[in-house]
């Protein structure tokens, strides 16, 4: 029996792994996906918000902050990309302005720092690019971008090196009570724990109802999204906001912590939570609302598109806390934006409520730092050399369009928790995530991984599941001839 499963390796599942392990405690995290980062936490706006959005008052908002303060610091920990660029929220009319000064009011009243309204021509002079039609914007100083892929398998990989087990693959069918504890039915069989923590995103309201009268309602929210070529970037360096609306923040553009543009995302509500493709009408709103804030956004610059839904609680609200009818049972529940940048706050309440609950010890042996897969690029060109020469695999291009080593592609396969498949090692690596998208590298990178992992090339998967890359020969070989 475990002490702690996790359901879910998102960000939320990974957050509160990583701070569940300083506790000597036998934690397990299990996720349907054949990999960590691999639902709503791999395809968002990678934005660290500043907290003026959200509602003062609420958990989303105090999470929120404290999260953002936390985030400089995770960075540095754990090796993974951010920075802090500065977030502007337009206004574009006069008529607008007193919904711009009563968000202002949530600067305040959320406790975020450095925050001011600023007018047309410091707004131009901050971001040419900027549309002539913005009046005024609210400018958040401690707003930021960040790698949500290298964030969250930071997160995961640490909780792994501090004793947290992973498992993929393992979908969850039924929770029921036990005399001990909770007993989880999945796909590969029973599992037994003391405490639950569901961070499940859009299917948390199902774990949630399994074992609570008080039932909760997560709609799938999708968000459609457009990324530009790296030739792109500099058209703006902070994220732009529009004023927020119904469904949320509206469209952005923002520059990537990798030297992109994204924009996006929509906001539409469906019924599918495994939806995840993109529609005409999306990325043509996409496209329309982006121009508004900077007009001469490139459009024909787009080297790919993608679409995430996130999990849209009834009442917009985070949902954190032991049930009052199923002890021992922790939400982590309708954690949509902003999510990401909450995730260190999130995973440091949840492992309070949990050790409210066991009473543990410390872990004597937690280490709470952690190496990402080496950049050479980083590099000056002697220790460049240098590196070549003691491990030739970092002189050999993978991905041309993102300058990816061999070496650094056999790091992402070999470290702990590492890729097993295509999009594992883009994630960890970003080999396919440039102009040709993995048209000329997934090969090679294919080749890699069957070596590294001695599998068939036959059993490689795109994502998991049934995505097979190879699915036969075109030749029979001269044996079967």
């Amino acid at each position: 029996m475990y002490d702690v499963v996790i359901i879910g390796a998102g960000v939320t599942g990974s957050a509160s792994a990583r701070e569940l392990s300083r506790y000597s405690l036998n934690i397990c995290v299990i996720d349907k996906e054949e990999d960590v980062c691999a639902g709503t936490s791999k395809a968002n706006s990678a934005i660290v918000h500043s907290g003026i959005d959200a509602a003062p008052g609420t958990l989303m908002a105090e999470l929120n902050v404290k999260g953002n303060e936390m985030m400089e610091a995770w960075s540095k920990e754990l090796d993974f990309a951010f920075k802090r660029n500065g977030s502007l929220i337009l206004c574009f009319s006069e008529d607008d302005r007193p919904n711009l000064e009563a968000l202002f009011s949530h600067a305040e009243a959320n406790g975020v720092p450095g925050c001011r309204i600023i007018e047309k021509e410091e707004l131009h002079q901050m971001e040419p690019n900027v549309s002539d039609e913005a009046i005024a914007a609210i400018y958040c100083p401690t707003g930021g971008i960040v790698c949500p892929f290298g964030m969250n398998i930071a997160m995961a990989e640490n909780a792994y090196t501090n004793g947290v087990e992973f498992r993929f693959n393992t979908a969850v069918r039924n929770i029921t009570k036990t005399d001990k504890g909770w007993k989880l039915t999945t796909s590969n069989g029973d599992i037994f724990t003391k405490v639950v923590v569901n961070a499940a995103g859009v299917n948390a309201d199902i774990f949630h109802n399994m074992v609570s009268a008080d039932k909760i309602n997560i709609t799938p929210r999708r968000g459609e999204y457009c990324l530009l070529d790296k030739t792109a970037g500099g058209i703006v360096s902070n994220t732009i906001f529009q004023l927020p609306g119904k469904y949320g923040k509206g469209i952005l553009v923002t520059p990537t912590v990798h030297g992109n543009i994204l924009i996006g995302p929509t906001a539409n509500d469906h019924d599918n939570r495994e939806a995840t493709n993109t529609t005409q009408d999306g990325l043509a709103n996409v496209i329309s609302a982006a121009s508004r804030s900077v007009p001469n956004v490139p459009v024909r610059q787009v080297i790919t598109s993608f679409s995430g839904n996130r999990a849209h609680e009834d009442n917009h609200e985070f949902i954190i806390k032991e049930l009052e009818d199923a002890p021992f049972f922790v939400d982590a529940a309708g954690i949509e934006s902003p999510g990401l940048t909450s995730a260190p706050a999130i995973g440091v309440k949840v492992a309070g409520i949990v050790a409210g609950l066991l009473k543990p010890e410390k872990n004597p042996d937690f280490n709470g730092t952690r190496k990402g897969i080496l950049d050479p690029k980083s590099l000056s060109e002697e220790d460049y050399a240098k590196l070549i020469a003691e491990k030739p695999a970092y002189g050999n291009i993978i991905c041309r369009c993102e300058m990816i080593t061999e070496g650094e592609i056999i790091d992402a396969v070999t470290r702990p928790l590492g890729a097993k498949s295509l999009d594992g090692v883009k994630r960890r690596t970003r080999a396919g995530m440039g102009r040709c998208q993995a048209g000329f590298c997934s090969p090679r990178t294919m080749e890699i991984i069957s070596r590294e992992l001695d599998m068939s090339q036959l059993e490689i998967t795109k994502n998991g599941g049934k995505s097979n890359m190879v699915v036969g020969y075109t030749k029979k070989s001269l044996e079967e001839a």
